[in-house]
């Protein structure tokens, strides 16, 4: 007994010798986004102990014992399970990520849940699906002027292009699906080349930090992407339709998807969209109809450690340009500009003749992942473009239906990415890009073309490292560096030549000299630098966040080799072969909160830019072809600085009150001016009554008021008028007025069975038929903006 009593003792001492008064707690997390997932059930193998995540993905596990190592199972609902070893050297903490599979459609798809971006740096903004169904019969710029400080520039109501910050075009980057748009898009004429009826998620970020994407978006970066498919036996789909009363037409588009449990997947989708003629308050807009034909297809697998995919879309896009906005005299350009309607005014068609817009854009991708262990996520892509432009001008005789810009551009692009997870506080990021671009102006136009032949090759490399080292608080970093090599063949003027002094400044450029023509062969290459630095910082229930970006975009082709009638533009165009690469040095705030009852976002901003390219107009020309405005591009240094304010309240249960207001102010800090193309300030107040117990029923009334551009540079000048023989001021400088547009929209689902639902929407834009002219609309000048338009959107889920 006394033996016994002794080893029941030292048993005892032992015991109490091992400390098992620790604790293992943390948070389970979407290895895509860093987004939390619960509910997930944390377990320790062959002991027995189970816990629950909370609703913000916190699990705690007590009573562990100090320098032993335990096996972690952890369980989601909508995951595949994983195993983890954790040794406990003291109350420890370990965040536990798993590969997120959605195993339902449910509103966490349909709201556009992105997992593009991964930087935790950057705020980014997502397009919810209503905004998306709301303009599924207008554009992807239309849908992003949802978000405060965008806003769209372009040619009327069928050519529109977002507007990020005050920049637009080269200076933002759009990928589709995965892919960097190249589609001509230089000019603020050349609309995106995306069916809106194709995204599934569309988001926005404003910065200039994602260097994953190019070291060039100065303006923002715009994610459109196809919906997660579900790692299930599943098929489904849905259809949509939309019309509307301003252009009589409307929008026809169905998507198909078929998903396996083995990781398989493919999806069919297409869409046809039509529309005539548009109409102000007062009169029919002539020749702005629109007629597009889209489709794309997706076939892949999709493992927890590999996964393939390939996708192939095709647009088409058929859009007229408004006739009275093509003027063959100074006399008449002055007349246009001054008459309260358009010169031309013809009776509703849905026919689209010259002036007039037709493209074409392929679009092929290949794409694979595979996880390396100790390595990281290894991702390989190649993708494919075509794009072909035609730009017809009112012609007469024989080439009357030839068009005046004919332009093929081909694009091979590979990306190699790696994602690495070195510990639980760092992770990095890096990736190389090679790229061949080939652009093809047809020389049997029978008119002079504005940019030339050339090949365009392009090398990147990027790393981003990030950094947590507490739970609230986040820090990134990221370089990257682009070669731009530039071949180019191109007939300049022997006047135009003489006048930039080429011949003194390029002499070894020249290939031959012709009568009136010099041959020359810029051969051009850029370096350009980019980096970011990036940092977030949680505090109760807000997120601070700070960046700062150093951009550099080469010169694209238009800004160097332009030197010719742009036809959709109605205006003469010319570059400078001695243009240098843009350098912007963005310094940004985003403080915001997101809670039940209040939610706000407050996002500062200061811009500098230098070699700055603008286009502005100088004089009118007379040509063979009639009188056309000259547009010149030329550097100089700029200064943006802007704010933007998102708020959200709950007032009662139901009913709920969204706040926007954006302000920019550009100056070129050279001449001391502001800057051309600037947007208005602008505000939106909306009241949204919003009751899920009547089949998910939704009404908004929004308010929105743009006021008058007082900054603008003075670019007037006079042209003689023989008629009269008098000089006259040709006003392309002036702003218009400020408007007050009232919107309405309402929605409502309709269940029919478990699979079935059908979403009901009704709206009305612009409800007082206001009439007003918006200072980026390049059509300005002649006609008045679209009146009243009654909108149904009809989608049926299956």
């Amino acid at each position: 007994m006394r033996k016994y009593a002794i080893l029941l003792l030292l048993c005892s001492s032992l015991s109490f010798s091992q400390n098992c008064d620790y604790s293992l707690s943390g948070k389970v997390k979407d290895l895509h986004d860093g987004s939390v997932l619960s509910p997930a059930i944390i377990s320790i193998k062959n002991d027995g102990v189970k816990v629950s995540t909370d609703t913000n993905g916190t699990y705690f596990l007590s009573n562990l014992c100090k320098g032993k190592t335990y096996r972690i199972e952890v369980v989601h609902p909508e995951c595949n399970s994983r195993f983890f070893t954790v040794k406990i050297s003291g109350d420890t903490r370990k965040d536990f990520k798993l590969e997120h599979h959605l195993e339902e459609l449910n509103e966490v798809i349909l709201t556009g849940k992105a997992y593009a971006i991964q930087s935790k740096t950057i705020a980014e903004t997502k397009v919810s699906s209503d905004v998306l169904d709301r303009f599924s019969s207008s554009s992807i710029a239309a849908a992003l002027n949802s978000i405060s400080g965008v806003s769209s520039i372009g040619k009327g109501n069928g050519i529109l292009k977002p507007l990020i910050n005050g920049l637009h075009s080269s200076r933002v980057v759009i990928m589709n699906n995965g892919v960097r748009m190249q589609d001509q898009e230089w000019g603020a004429e050349h609309a995106p080349n995306i069916d809106i009826n194709s995204i599934g998620r569309l988001s926005l970020v404003k910065n200039t930090a994602a260097l994953e994407y190019g070291g060039d978006a100065l303006g923002g970066i715009i994610i459109a992407e196809g919906l997660k498919v579900p790692l299930k036996d599943s098929i489904y789909g849905k259809t949509t339709t939309g019309f509307a009363s301003n252009g009589r037409g409307g929008v026809l588009s169905t998507q198909l998807t078929k998903s396996t449990e083995k990781g398989w997947f493919t999806s069919l989708q297409a869409s046809i969209k039509q529309f005539g003629d548009f109409e102000s308050p007062g009169y029919i807009l002539s020749n702005t109809g629109i007629l597009e034909r889209n489709a794309s297809f997706r076939l892949g697998l999709n493992k927890i450690n590999f996964g393939m995919e390939a996708y192939y879309s095709f647009y088409s896009n058929n859009i007229g340009i408004l006739r009275p906005s093509h003027l063959l005299t100074a006399a008449d350009q002055i007349r246009g500009q001054n008459s309260d309607i358009p010169l031309i005014i013809n009776d509703f068609t849905y026919q689209i003749n010259a002036p007039n817009q037709n493209i074409s854009h392929h679009l092929a991708r290949l794409k694979g992942f595979v996880n390396l262990t100790g390595l990281g996520k290894l991702q390989m892509q190649y993708d494919f473009q075509k794009n072909h432009r035609l730009e017809f001008d009112v012609r007469r005789g024989d080439d009357r239906d030839k068009a005046s810009v004919d332009l093929e551009l081909k694009t091979h692009t590979i990306k190699i990415d790696l994602k690495s997870v070195i510990n639980d506080e760092l992770g990095l990021k890096s990736g190389l890009m090679t790229a061949y671009q080939n652009n093809y102006a047809n020389p049997f136009t029978g008119v002079r073309r504005l940019i030339p032949d050339y090949d365009k090759y392009n090398i990147g490399a990027y790393v981003i490292a990030d950094y947590q080292p507490k739970e609230d608080w986040y820090l990134e970093a990221g370089l990257r560096h682009d070669f731009t090599y530039m071949d180019a063949f191109k007939f300049y003027k022997t006047a135009f030549w003489e006048s930039r002094n080429y011949g003194t400044l390029y002499p070894e450029i020249v290939v031959e000299e012709l009568t009136n023509q010099v041959l020359a062969n810029p051969i051009i290459r850029f370096h350009n630098t980019s980096a970011s630095f990036g940092i977030r910082h949680s505090f109760k229930k807000n997120q601070l966040y700070f960046n700062y970006a150093l951009s550099s975009r080469a010169p694209n082709p238009s800004e160097l080799f332009s030197e010719g009638l742009h036809h959709s533009g109605a205006r003469i165009e010319l570059g400078d072969l001695s243009f240098t690469s843009e350098t912007g040095n963005k310094f940004s705030l985003t403080l915001e909160q997101k809670s039940k009852n209040f939610s706000y976002s407050i996002h500062p901003y200061i811009h500098l830019i230098s070699n700055f390219t603008l286009i502005e107009p100088i004089e009118i020309e007379q040509t063979i072809r009639g009188s056309f405005q000259v547009w010149e591009y030329r550097q100089t240094e700029a200064e943006l600085i802007g704010l933007d304010v998102d708020a959200s309240m709950q007032l009662y249960p139901n009913l709920s009150f969204k706040h926007q207001f954006s302000l920019i102010k550009g100056y070129d800090k050279v001449s001391n001016k502001p800057l051309i193309s600037m947007p208005p300030v602008s505000t939106k107040n909306e009241l949204v009554f919003h009751n899920p117990k009547w089949n998910n029923f939704k009404m908004s009334l929004q308010s929105e008021y743009v006021f008058k551009q007082n900054e603008y540079p003075n670019n007037n000048f006079e042209v003689y008028i023989p008629q009269t023989e008098t000089m006259e001021t040709v006003d392309v400088s002036s702003t218009p007025e400020a408007y007050h547009l009232i919107n309405f929209n309402t929605n409502v689902d309709l269940k029919f069975s478990e699979k079935y639902n059908l979403n009901i929407g009704f709206g009305v834009a612009n409800v007082l038929n206001n009439s007003y002219r918006d200072y980026l609309n390049l059509l300005r000048f002649y006609a008045d903006d679209l009146g009243r338009n009654f909108l149904l959107n009809l989608k049926i889920n299956y």
